[in-house]
């Protein structure tokens, strides 16, 4: 039995191709009962439909024959929470997206929600006009709600740690590797006390894996002096201060570069006596303001940009049933604020002499 066709079941409808096309991915401008009509019969003759090919030919007569293969979404939440770092981390994202995408033959669009009344149920309505049904979730403030779009239509991925409304695959940094890795760093260059300080809410939305790995290195490197973390809701001087008098970390970790100068301001020398690691890198102003942990946001753009395309070209739309994370670690960068590491001591060769013999 030949495999059905566009062509074939127009023919057996009677209706024409763009008609048809329209009715299988339900367009409003084709009545309900040719809608119905179309999806029996199309379901009837065995045919599945390329979710890329509406997108592809309608993306060709726009650019007159341009090569192409899709259009991708970037949609992204913006509040009166959203800072300027959130904006940086994401358009440091987008660049990795936009480069696979044309890198694979894909547009990427971004939709700002909240900004110029977009909303979700409006962006849901622009999406299924166009035909684009990949779409890359941007991290947002908290824990975002996109239920009001029209899962059924698409396929997705959020570019961060947890996302429940709904449940959809995630990709972010490796915290927890990131921490061990930065540890045993810290570690090697003869760091004993350790101490990070840690917004709460970060801490929660992250589920705890910086706090995790620190506390659970604390234990097993050898020589550490347990410093307790620093939890705060909004990072004050005096509370800095007093935790860093009280403990004396020989090194501090977290967010906020400013610390060094109240670091300072309790006697620190940095590098000489203290150290200073920036626990996300945009946060610097500079690239060699101090060391720091790059979570190699387009390198994570890249890699939601090419799972969203393989689950497009697999037909997989909805919501997961099983949703999985990927995760990248982040890579430490050297810098001012930390003292080198001493230089490993060669390996002594045993002599061995002229006919000895060895046990």
């Amino acid at each position: 039995m030949p495999t059905p066709t566009l062509r074939s079941l127009a023919l057996e409808l009677g209706l024409s191709r763009t008609t048809l096309s329209d009715a299988l991915r339900g367009s409003p401008r084709v009545k309900a009962e040719t809608v119905a009509r179309v999806l029996a019969a199309a379901k009837a003759a065995g045919y599945e439909r390329n979710p890329l090919t509406g997108a592809v030919m309608s993306q060709l007569r726009r650019s007159r024959g341009q090569q192409f293969r899709g259009v991708l979404a970037a949609v992204e939440i913006v509040t009166a929470d959203h800072t300027p770092l959130a904006a940086r981390y994401n358009d440091s994202l987008m660049s990795g997206i936009s480069d696979r995408a044309e890198a694979l033959g894909f547009k990427v669009e971004r939709f700002m929600i909240g900004k110029q009344d977009l909303t979700l149920p409006r962006l849901d309505t622009i999406l299924h006009t166009r035909g684009i049904q990949g779409l890359i979730l941007l991290p947002a403030v908290g824990f975002p709600d996109f239920t009001a779009l029209n899962w059924e239509r698409y396929t997705a991925v959020y570019a961060d740690y947890y996302i429940d409304h709904p449940r959809l695959h995630c990709v972010c940094s490796d915290h927890y590797q990131s921490m061990v890795a930065l540890l045993q760093e810290l570690h090697a260059r003869g760091y004993r006390r350790p101490g990070l300080f840690m917004e709460i809410a970060l801490d929660e939305r992250l589920q705890y894996r910086w706090e995790g790995a620190f506390l659970a290195l604390q234990k097993y490197l050898p020589g550490i002096t347990q410093v307790p973390a620093l939890q705060f809701s909004t990072l004050e001087r005096t509370e800095f201060e007093a935790w860093f008098r009280k403990y004396n970390p020989d090194v501090v970790m977290g967010h906020f570069p400013a610390v060094m100068e109240w670091m300072k301001g309790c006697g620190a020398r940095i590098p000489q006596t203290h150290a200073f690691v920036c626990l996300n890198s945009l946060r610097t102003t500079r690239v060699d303001e101090c060391a720091s942990m790059d979570f190699q946001t387009p390198i994570l753009g890249s890699r939601a940009c090419e799972l969203v395309i393989g689950q497009l070209l697999h037909n997989e739309f909805g919501v997961p049933t099983k949703p999985s994370l990927t995760t990248i670690p982040a890579l430490f960068t050297d810098g001012p604020t930390l003292r080198a590491r001493a230089p490993a001591e060669p390996r002594n060769k045993p002599a061995v002499t002229s006919g000895a013999k060895t046990r």
